[in-house]
């Protein structure tokens, strides 16, 4: 099989791979679609030797189980069976492994798509232990984008603690953003959308924000505490932007929640007196989630019949990888997915 290597500065390959065969505990799936992630272009756009050029890239899989190794029950994954993975591995023994938190091991975890073979290609091996089973209501592109995107939209959003009824402002309206405005809509909440970009406004409009703020004419802190007389409830920041952690810690109320998911290169800087302890806001971080949160995720989504397929404005065959992550590098496009063949 072939599969997408980032081998640096922003190039790629189609490299030739044998296909694989599944270990004593391990399962190959058929990748069915595999979801582009903004965090691959950390990886697609480095020059370290130490992470490009080894691994399939892609961290978003999707599909079905085509075989499994001997000690895999068919209960667990049997064949045909429709699929998600989380998409980390660990040690497998520490309390952060035995919780459903691989990314967390103690002992380093490996990353499907950048230290680990991920799901650019046909095909792909995984423990049988990562696999999360995709509801008959959902399409493989749903499943690839909660694979990531919109499990972490998912994570965060349970991690806050959201209640129906208070306003959640959403800094940054990509993919994770806009799955956090559908998510919070769909919990409830009375959601604020800010971004920089009026199409992705428009969008956030359509998956129920209920006003939009463009950062770029208005004051996002001004115009949010105007909107909620005096500041929003909880705050989620998706876009790693230094100026919008900011903006999205001084637009919390006091006794507010801000939660932070986007990775910025540069840090933010807050006034800590002010902004944080006089108003005795909760800080969080929020990194993806355990295996049973994408499984929640996934459930919520299947039952409220939420439109996360709308989320993809492109599609691309597993041959134009090279021309999909040159439009994706540019970051004016939506979600993207790569079907495999």
């Amino acid at each position: 099989m072939k599969g997408v290597v980032f081998t640096g500065d922003r190039q790629l390959e189609l490299r030739d791979f044998p296909d694989p065969e599944p270990s004593e505990d391990d399962v190959v799936i058929e990748i069915k679609a595999s979801g582009m992630c903004g965090s691959d272009l950390h990886v697609y756009r480095s020059s370290d030797e130490a992470l490009v050029g080894k691994y399939i890239a892609g961290h978003e899989p999707c599909g079905v189980v085509l075989g499994r190794g001997a000690s895999v029950p068919e209960r667990v994954a049997s064949a045909g069976a429709r699929v998600m993975v989380h998409h980390y591995d660990g040690c497998r023994t520490c309390s952060n492994c035995m919780s459903g938190w691989t990314q967390l091991c103690d002992e380093g975890s490996v990353v499907y798509g950048k230290s680990g073979h991920g799901a650019h290609a046909r095909y792909m091996k995984v423990p049988a232990r990562t696999l999360v089973a995709l509801p008959d209501a959902l399409t493989f592109k749903t499943g690839a984008a909660i694979s990531c995107g919109t499990g972490t939209a998912f994570g965060a959003i349970e991690r806050m603690g959201l209640r129906g009824g208070a306003t959640l402002a959403v800094f940054g309206q990509g993919p994770v953003g806009l799955s956090a405005t559908m998510l919070g809509a769909a919990m409830g909440a009375r959601v604020i959308a800010i971004d920089l970009v009026d199409e992705r406004l428009e969008q956030a409009r359509k998956f129920g924000a209920d006003e939009v703020v463009n950062a770029g004419r208005d004051d996002p802190v001004e115009a949010i505490r105007e909107l909620t007389g005096g500041g929003a409830d909880y705050s989620l920041e998706c876009s790693g932007v230094p100026e919008a952690s900011a903006a999205a810690v001084r637009a919390t109320r006091t006794w507010g929640t801000v939660c932070f998911v986007g990775m910025g290169a540069r840090p933010a800087t807050y006034d800590v007196t002010n902004d944080i302890i006089r108003k005795q806001l909760t800080l969080l971080g929020s990194w993806t989630f355990s295996a049973a949160g994408q499984r929640e995720c996934a459930a919520f989504v299947a039952q409220r019949k939420l439109p996360v397929d709308e989320l993809f404005t492109h599609e691309f065959a597993f041959g134009e990888a090279e021309d999909a992550y040159k439009l994706f590098d540019t970051q004016t496009t939506g979600k993207a997915v790569i079907f495999p063949s």
